[in-house]
């Protein structure tokens, strides 16, 4: 990894434009990922869609995003980030095109789910991102990627409406989603041709097998285990959403066959880890090649309180200010838009602190932030001056996004050659956090909603007792045997 030379934000040779060229293909990601939520009413008047079907469509874009951060950080810890985008942006337009040529609903909703991969994306910059910058700016480097990739969402909401006016007609919804699918595969082909896995010289280190994350103890492992769980349970709380129990769209049948086919996908996930892993409960792992798993969990239930907490709260703000404050939708989707457009300067913001303060001083001082800033939205009513619940969720914003980047600040400096794996998990357990919200926010009133949120903020607060500083170095094996040591601190 290269050392040398400034964070120039406006330079775009280097390392600057591999991170320019990163935030970009994420910032695609969204775009196409939530290329529907601003154009819902047009689609839906299109395809004759009823409130429970356009429901079920918000439910299934969300839904493959859980595993296939999973799988995609495998992949791209086997791969290397260059290859694993390219395959991802195009193939993503596919479904994408899908969408736009949809004529019912079952067209839309299969598309819709496959769309859920690209949700994915997320995950491999980071890994390339960890790859060009040295650990002192690390974590500004990967806040600036997640801030301005994840404005990608935002940016669909104030473009793809005014392109459908361009368009124009009943059709017009269609070319805007179209067009956001050829971004996509043109931007895969720009990707390919101008970005290294590395910079010259450097080792991309890889996992020593694929199929599973590696652990280096028999405790980890057990941990690993637990630890999946709740990805598997967040899906099987979307179907139990599709049952007739939720919006009745799968039957009880179609429901128990994916609640079957979930839990046997789970004993095949454990049965993959140990082949993976079998080794370690004959043999120690020498003392310089491990690392401790329990940092990778803390990591996860932080991400859970974090941008779990920020994709509910994105989705049901504009509906809460409308409510409370009796506003129009159209003037209360622009006030609540503030919190997103936070994102632009906090993540980055809390990965620049990161760097400055130290990992885990900065992820304690921002997850109580984050759990007071919730404690005070629960608080608002039609009683508080309008500009005072603007404020406050702005400045509870600054907690959540800072948040994120300090989380991603941490997660390349656990292993190396598991970074994909690491960041794919703790981002799907930010998937797991939305799905958990989202639900209790349909069973309780909004400042239920907020306390349930600040609560597990708490919870992440004290599980943040348990991490450990990154110090020194993390030591990696060459392929010829060789040992090197990676700075983390």
């Amino acid at each position: 990894m290269s050392d040398s030379g400034k964070l120039t934000l406006f330079s775009f040779s280097g390392k600057m434009k591999i991170l320019h060229l990163s935030w970009m293909a994420f910032f695609i990601t969204f775009f196409v990922w939530f290329n529907h939520a601003p154009l819902l009413g047009a689609i839906a008047g299109s395809l004759g869609l009823t409130n429970a079907e356009i429901k079920t469509l918000l439910i299934l874009n969300v839904a493959l995003t859980i595993p296939a951060r999973i799988i995609i950080g495998m992949l791209t810890d086997k791969y290397g980030p260059r290859i694993t985008y390219t395959a991802l942006l195009s193939i993503a337009s596919i479904p994408c095109f899908m969408f736009a040529l949809s004529t019912d609903f079952a067209q839309a909703a299969v598309s819709r789910f496959l769309l859920g991969f690209i949700g994915a994306g997320f995950v491999i910059g980071i890994r390339m991102v960890s790859e060009w910058f040295p650990a002192n700016e690390l974590g500004t480097a990967e806040g600036l990627y997640g801030g301005w990739g994840n404005f990608g969402s935002a940016a669909a909401a104030m473009l793809l409406p005014t392109l459908v006016v361009i368009f124009g007609g009943d059709d017009g919804w269609r070319y805007a989603v179209g067009l956001t699918g050829l971004m996509s595969l043109l931007f895969s082909v720009i990707w390919y041709k101008n970005v290294t896995d590395t910079p010259k010289g450097s080792t991309y280190f890889k996992p020593k097998k694929i199929g599973g994350m590696e652990v280096t103890s028999t405790s980890d492992f057990i941990l690993m285990i637990i630890m999946k769980i709740p990805l598997y349970a967040a899906l099987s709380l979307l179907t139990w959403k599709l049952s007739p129990a939720g919006v009745s769209i799968l039957t009880d049948t179609a429901a128990l066959a994916i609640y079957l086919t979930l839990a046997a996908i789970f004993i095949y996930d454990c049965y993959s880890a140990y082949r993976i892993n079998k080794t370690i409960f004959t043999q120690p792992v020498p003392e310089l090649e491990r690392y401790k798993f329990k940092q990778v969990a803390v990591l996860n239930i932080l991400y859970f309180a974090t941008f779990g907490s920020e994709l509910a709260v994105i989705s049901m703000l504009p509906l809460f200010f409308a409510d409370v404050f009796s506003l129009d939708m159209v003037y209360a989707g622009l006030l609540a838009s503030a919190y997103a457009f936070m994102n632009l300067m906090s993540r980055p913001g809390g990965g620049w602190i990161s760097d400055r303060f130290g990992r885990r001083k900065t992820l304690l001082i921002l997850t109580a932030g984050l759990a007071a800033g919730y404690a005070v939205m629960s608080l608002i009513d039609s009683s508080w001056p309008l500009f005072l619940a603007v404020a406050a969720a702005m400045a509870c914003s600054f907690f959540v996004q800072a948040g994120e980047g300090a989380v991603f600040a941490v997660v390349p400096l656990i292993k190396r050659r598991l970074t994909g794996q690491i960041a794919g998990m703790t981002g799907a357990y930010g998937n797991v956090g939305a799905v958990f919200y989202l639900t209790v926010l349909s069973l309780v009133e909004y400042s239920t909603f907020f306390t349930v949120i600040a609560v597990t903020a708490v919870i992440g607060f004290i599980t943040l007792l348990f991490l450990e500083e990154p110090k020194g170095h993390m030591a990696e094996v060459n392929e010829d045997g060789t040992v090197e040591l990676i700075k983390v601190s």
